[in-house]
C-alpha cells in the first residue's frame, strides 16, 4: 500500500529506480496511464513508484526491464539491489557475504535459520516479533529472507551445513500446518548433494557437557577463503574476523558438532516430528 511516509523510508536504490524509470518513460514519450497498460498496473501505481510512496516491486522492475530498459539491464541489476534495501541495517553486510560464501555453517537454538524457512514460517515468525511491524512491513521482510534460498541453488554450488537444536524443531511456529510444512521443507532440503542437515537433541546435556549452550553462531568461508564469524544477538550484528577469536568459535562449532545426531538419524527424527503434526 502507497503511504506517504515511504517516501522518507524508502533506500537510495528506490529513489534512483524512480527517477531513473520517470526520465526514461518520459524519453519513451509515455504518460503514466500509458506505462501503466503496457506494465499490467495502474496509473496510480506507476505514480506511486515514481514518487517512491510505493517502491518499485521485484514483479515491477522485471517488467520495467522489458517494456523501457532498452537492454540496458538497469532494472534488472536494481532488482537485486532493491532486494538488499528491505533487509534490517544490521543484517545487509552479513547478506552479501552469504550469497557470495565458498561454505556456510550454522548452529540455530530457537527457530530455524533463515535460510530454510519456509514462506509461511518466515511470515509467521517474522509478524509474531516484537516490536510489531507493519503488515507492508512483514510482507517486505518475508520476500528479502526468501531470496536467500538462491544460495541453494547457486553455481558454482555453496557448501551448507545446518545444526538446529531439536527444540526449534518441536517449537511450532505459526500453526500445526505451518510447521509440518516446513518440517517437510526441511526433509527436502536434505536430499540436496551441496546440503547436510543434522539435529543436536534435546538429550545433549545429560552428561554434563553442552558445546552449544552459548548461542548461535554462523561461519562463512568467503571466496578469497577468509573464514568469518557471524553472530547476531538481540538483533545486533557483530562478525568476527580476528584469526585467535575465529578459531575458538571454531574449535567450538566443532563440538558441538560431535555431539550431533548423524545425517540419517537427523533426518528420521525431522521425518518422526513432521508426521507427529499430521
Amino acid at each position: 500500500m502507497a503511504r506517504a511516509e515511504n517516501k522518507t523510508e524508502a533506500g537510495g536504490t528506490a529513489h534512483l529506480v524512480a527517477a531513473l524509470a520517470k526520465a526514461l518513460r518520459e524519453q519513451h514519450g509515455l504518460t503514466q496511464p500509458q506505462l501503466g497498460d503496457k506494465l499490467g498496473y495502474t496509473a496510480a501505481a506507476v505514480s506511486a513508484m515514481e514518487t517512491c510512496a510505493q517502491p518499485a516491486s521485484d514483479q515491477m522492475l522485471v517488467k520495467l526491464e522489458a517494456e523501457i530498459g532498452g537492454g540496458l539491464g538497469i532494472f534488472e541489476r536494481a532488482r537485486e539491489l532493491m532486494r538488499l534495501d528491505k533487509y534490517p541495517a544490521q543484517f545487509k553486510n552479513y547478506v552479501l557475504l552469504e550469497q557470495k560464501a565458498l561454505t556456510l555453517s550454522t548452529y540455530v537454538t530457537f527457530v530455524v535459520h533463515g535460510l530454510f524457512q519456509t514462506e509461511g514460517y518466515a511470515r509467521a515468525l517474522i509478524g509474531g516479533g516484537y516490536p510489531p511491524l507493519k503488515d507492508e512491513r512483514v510482507e517486505e521482510l518475508v520476500e528479502a529472507r526468501l531470496a536467500r534460498r538462491a544460495l541453494l541453488d547457486r553455481d558454482p554450488a555453496a557448501l551448507i551445513e545446518l545444526i538446529v537444536e531439536e527444540s526449534a524443531l518441536r517449537r511450532t511456529i505459526g500453526s500445526q500446518e505451518v510447521m509440518r510444512g516446513q518440517l517437510l521443507h526441511l526433509v527436502e532440503c536434505t536430499k540436496r548433494r551441496n546440503v547436510t542437515v543434522q539435529v543436536l537433541p534435546m538429550s545433549c546435556g545429560l552428561d554434563g557437557e553442552h558445546a552449544g549452550c552459548r548461542g548461535d553462531m554462523t561461519f562463512v568461508e568467503t571466496p578469497d577463503h577468509e573464514h568469518l564469524v557471524y553472530l547476531e544477538p538481540q538483533d545486533e550484528s557483530i562478525l568476527v574476523s580476528a584469526p585467535a577469536k575465529v578459531t575458538t568459535y571454531m574449535h567450538r562449532y566443532a563440538k558441538i558438532r560431535s555431539q550431533t545426531l548423524g545425517s540419517r538419524e537427523s533426518l528420521g527424527l525431522i521425518e518422526q516430528l513432521a508426521g507427529e503434526l499430521q
